[in-house]
């Protein structure tokens, strides 16, 4: 059972079908309460990744937004509006993955001065939580789409520029769609270990390797051999320091929890900027609401989810950048990582106003 699990707090388990019985004899003995979400796990898995209308998932020019892109269809789509919205998109590398692939990030705006300040956004750190690459298109989409017809949107991308990557760890992200769907790590190889993989949220250096990581090469959480081992964490690292005067926010997506959470992560302690960052964060939450009345969490990562050392969002705040905030998004638990493709407009839309309400919050002197 994961460590940061404690009494009196809620945790899911999979389990598989042959032991399902004798663990729910042990829960009743134990008076552990507990509710059985989905009955057939690989059923509901088999579902989301089955073959479906191959033109209706690639057609560049019908992009599908409301379904689940794999790595390949991530990227062509890249390419594709590089190609074809020149005038607001430029992709580029900043580095390979450890199995090789390029690490392509969007750079979004209007080239309207030489210099602006910029918003990096990233999604798909863990590998399984599928919903944040689709938020990361979504938002992408939303931009190009109503760049001419909504003030709001066109305040953002000539005042501001985006750094978008739709896909951080690629080559766990591509694992869980051919392998295992809920493979969470990177890929990488352990000499010692059997095991493959860090946790690219463990691996920065950020009181590396403390509370919430683990030193253990096979566990979900391990931080890795030192900080930055990862060759995707030390790209967007470098990426980040190299354009840190620039980058005025840092927003990293992940799944699931509906929580908005801001730094500190590894310490119960108050963030110099604390009373920016929480009306920021407020106001963000109260947008969210205003769409559908889903009810985010919101307020340091520590009380507000777990303690947890060497995230992203921690080394973002400590390397100079202002708004560093990561974001759980739909659901508690009812699908977890299977999360219908029926939600993906619902969860992108109500991201979307929290997403551009901290943008426009930026644009604005808070003292």
């Amino acid at each position: 059972i994961p460590f940061h699990i404690v009494e009196g707090t809620v945790t899911d388990v999979r389990v598989p079908r042959n032991t399902s019985q004798g663990l729910l004899q042990y829960l009743q003995q134990a008076n552990i309460q507990y509710t059985i979400l989905i009955s057939d796990l690989q059923e509901a898995v088999e579902n989301q990744t089955g073959l479906r209308s191959y033109r209706n998932r690639r057609s560049l020019s019908e992009y599908n937004y409301e379904v689940y892109h794999s790595l390949e269809e991530i990227q062509d789509w890249m390419y594709h509006l590089n190609k074809t919205n020149s005038d607001l998109v430029h992709m580029f590398s900043i580095g390979k993955s450890y199995e090789g692939r390029p690490l392509f990030v969007l750079k979004l705006g209007k080239r309207s001065r030489p210099y602006k300040k910029a918003v990096w956004i990233d999604c798909g750190i863990h590998a399984r939580e599928w919903i944040g690459p689709a938020f990361c298109q979504w938002f992408v989409k939303e931009a190009l789409q109503t760049y001419q017809t909504d003030p709001a949107m066109r305040k953002m991308l000539t005042q501001l520029y985006f750094y978008i990557m739709p896909v951080f760890n690629v080559d766990g992200y591509h694992f869980s769609w051919t392998n295992d769907r809920f493979w969470r790590k990177t890929r990488s190889k352990n000499t010692r270990f059997q095991c493959h993989g860090v946790d690219a949220n463990r691996n920065w250096k950020v009181k590396w390797c403390d509370e919430g990581a683990s030193f253990h090469p096979c566990d979900d959480t391990y931080c890795g051999p030192f900080p930055e081992s990862e060759p995707e964490v030390k790209a967007v690292a470098h990426f980040l320091r190299k354009h840190r005067k620039q980058i005025k926010a840092y927003l990293s997506f992940h799944a699931y929890a509906q929580m908005l959470l801001y730094p500190y992560s590894y310490k119960y302690a108050t963030i110099p900027n604390f009373s920016c960052v929480e009306s920021a964060a407020y106001n963000a939450v109260n947008a969210l609401q205003s769409a559908y009345g889903i009810r985010y969490r919101y307020g340091p990562a520590s009380s507000t989810l777990y303690v947890s050392s060497g995230s992203s969002m921690d080394w973002a705040y400590k390397n100079g950048i202002p708004y560093a905030f990561a974001f759980e998004l739909r659901d508690t638990g009812h699908f977890g990582f299977l999360l219908p493709e029926t939600l993906i407009k619902p969860t992108c839309t109500e991201t979307m106003l929290a997403v551009k309400n901290i943008t426009l919050h930026l644009l604005k002197k808070c003292h």
